[in-house]
């Protein structure tokens, strides 16, 4: 079999590089070019997605100071519901996933939303377009909001608009490999216009500007720039993914280890816009290439037996920073991660657990419904990177390992 020879190591996502040109950009309006190019409302821009989502929940308590939960998918990014910590006396709750899928179940989520439901949040995980339109039904009937969490689907587009019009309030991240980057920041916005403009009053008051984070950004920044490649990505991604699951801690691998104290709240820099503004000129067109390339891939792993990729939702055009893969069972999956997870090849594995198995998540969760469908898509799930680094002929060795472990 072939094997990559270290220190070479294809990143787990598709993130856009940063040029040099960009670390020396002068000017540029990243909130203009970001609402021309998505046709959004010029949005606010915090130090994260994580940010942006308190930022959003805020605003909806001044709304509504009765509703005291948060319903969000039990298959998520565990800073989803950690975010709550930031929102008292805010309390997250689980709702199951559809089989098979990373919509919601419909059937829990009518049950779970009641007249205490402030929110619902629909992810559009793996940059696919989730099915917001029937979360807007379930939990417009009860009157509670709908945020799309949009963190991974920046450019994705819903019924021809982007994603995170249709629901109350839209977020997309701009952490690294995220597509478009500044090392950390959050992009946030309201088809609303009363809300917009409580959004913008709201990021204006709490978000201070922190010269000590700022300064740390700018230094991951350029850390990304000398780093985010083959060769690089093996000293500051590679080696400690691989020292991490040595000590049996694939929660650390994934980098899922998050507590209350991962969310820092300030603004995002001015210099980190101007790098940003300069990369996105390049992004459309390197999202176009990275979907032309994951469906012809999507095609081939479509073909193994037993094994499904998640798709959009009907009238979704998601982008594919990875493509997201379901094995047949747990067996198949752990045989492939026991051969790709270290190999350098960029497959690895999404969030490790559903949400009630994060000891950082737990206080903050309501008594817990059963959620099978969340724990099997943990179980059977893996991820494989949409790199243009990884060529057909890498490709091709993820796609004999993984028919290997179909045997």
């Amino acid at each position: 079999m072939m094997r990559l020879t270290p220190p070479v190591e294809i990143p787990p996502t598709a993130g856009l590089p940063i040029e040099w040109r960009d670390l020396m950009a002068f000017s540029g309006d990243l909130a203009q070019q970001l609402s021309d190019w998505l046709l959004i409302p010029r949005p606010l821009l915090t130090c994260s997605g994580t940010a942006a989502l308190v930022i959003a929940l805020r605003v909806l308590q001044r709304r509504y100071p009765d509703r005291t939960t948060l319903i969000v998918p039990a298959y998520t990014c565990p800073l989803v519901a950690l975010a709550a910590f930031y929102c008292p006396p805010l309390t997250v709750v689980p709702c199951d996933l559809a089989a098979g899928g990373i919509n919601m179940d419909n059937r829990q989520l009518a049950l779970l939303c009641d007249q205490h439901t402030l929110a619902v949040v629909v992810t559009h995980l793996a940059g696919r377009v989730a099915d917001v339109d029937s979360a807007l039904h379930i939990a417009g009937a009860v009157g509670a909001a709908v945020i799309e969490d949009a963190a991974q689907g920046m450019g994705a587009q819903d019924g021809g608009n982007s994603v995170g019009l249709k629901g109350d309030v839209g977020f997309f991240s701009m952490a690294m490999g995220k597509g478009l980057t500044c090392a950390e920041g959050g992009v946030l916005f309201s088809r609303d216009p009363a809300l917009q403009q409580a959004l913008t009053q709201t990021c204006q008051q709490t978000l201070p500007f922190s010269l000590g984070w700022e300064l740390r950004r700018i230094a991951e920044l350029w850390g990304y720039w000398a780093f985010y490649r083959p060769g690089g990505l093996y000293w500051v991604y590679g080696r400690p993914l691989r020292a991490a699951l040595a000590k049996g801690d694939p929660v650390a691998a994934v980098g899922d280890d998050f507590t209350v104290r991962s969310i820092p709240l300030h603004r995002l820099g001015h210099y980190r816009r101007r790098v940003a503004a300069s990369a996105l000129r390049r992004l459309p067109g390197f999202l176009l290439r990275g979907k032309q390339r994951a469906l012809d891939r999507v095609a081939l792993l479509s073909q193994l037996p037993g094994v499904s990729v998640i798709n959009d939702n009907p009238g979704g055009q998601g982008i594919w920073p990875f493509i997201l893969v379901l094995m047949p069972d747990a067996a198949a999956r752990d045989a492939v991660m026991a051969s790709l997870w270290t190999a350098g090849l960029g497959v690895t594995r999404l969030f490790i657990h559903a949400l009630g198995d994060y000891p950082a998540v737990l206080p903050l969760l309501a008594p817990l419904s059963p959620t099978p469908c969340a724990d099997d898509f943990a179980a059977r799930s893996l991820s494989i990177t949409n790199s243009p680094w990884l060529t057909d002929r890498l490709f091709s060795e993820v796609m004999l390992r993984l028919r290997a472990a179909l045997t």
